[in-house]
């Protein structure tokens, strides 16, 4: 009975161990891609900043407007 319990104990130990693991891995994961997303987004923003200062932008208003240095 006793090693039973033991063995069960183990094992539950193990399962939660692994799950536990299994968590961090993904924790990682979301950061990793959270990274990668928040460095396309300033890359975006430096690209836009850039292309705003050589570029004719519509004003949206059915004019045309030279955007310069905002």
């Amino acid at each position: 009975m006793a090693v039973g319990i033991v063995y069960f104990v183990h094992h539950s130990q193990t399962v939660e161990k692994a799950a536990m693991h299994e968590g961090v891995i993904r924790d990682m994961e979301q950061q990793r891609i959270k990274r990668e997303r928040q460095a396309d987004f300033e890359m975006q923003r430096a690209l836009e900043a850039e292309y705003k200062k050589v570029q004719t932008v519509s004003d949206g208003r059915g004019g045309n407007a030279k955007v310069t240095g905002t």
